[in-house]
């Protein structure tokens, strides 16, 4: 296979493996997020306001995390540094 083979095999699954574990951390943390909140909801009513303020915040900082990934892997696909200096090199031959 020749270099720019190799590198689009590799930045694909890479991306692939990023977005895969990138989204399975932030939705499981979600989840606990959500269900802790529920439950404190069911032990304090009085204090829905302030949980519900916090439970919304803590999502927006878990899913940046899940937009990170997202990012990185369309960097890989669509913007990859390698790529521009291997044809770069290639022309050069």
């Amino acid at each position: 296979m020749d270099p720019t083979t190799i590198i689009a095999v590799t930045s694909i699954a890479t991306a692939g493996i990023t977005t895969g574990f990138g989204c399975m951390g932030p939705a499981l943390g979600e989840g606990r997020a959500v269900a802790s909140a529920l439950t404190s909801l069911a032990q304090q009513p009085d204090a829905s306001s302030t949980i519900t303020r916090t439970l919304f915040v803590g999502l927006a900082m878990i899913e940046s995390t899940a937009i990170y990934t997202f990012v990185v892997s369309m960097i890989l696909i669509f913007a990859n540094p390698f790529w521009t200096h291997v044809i770069a090199k290639a022309g050069a031959k």
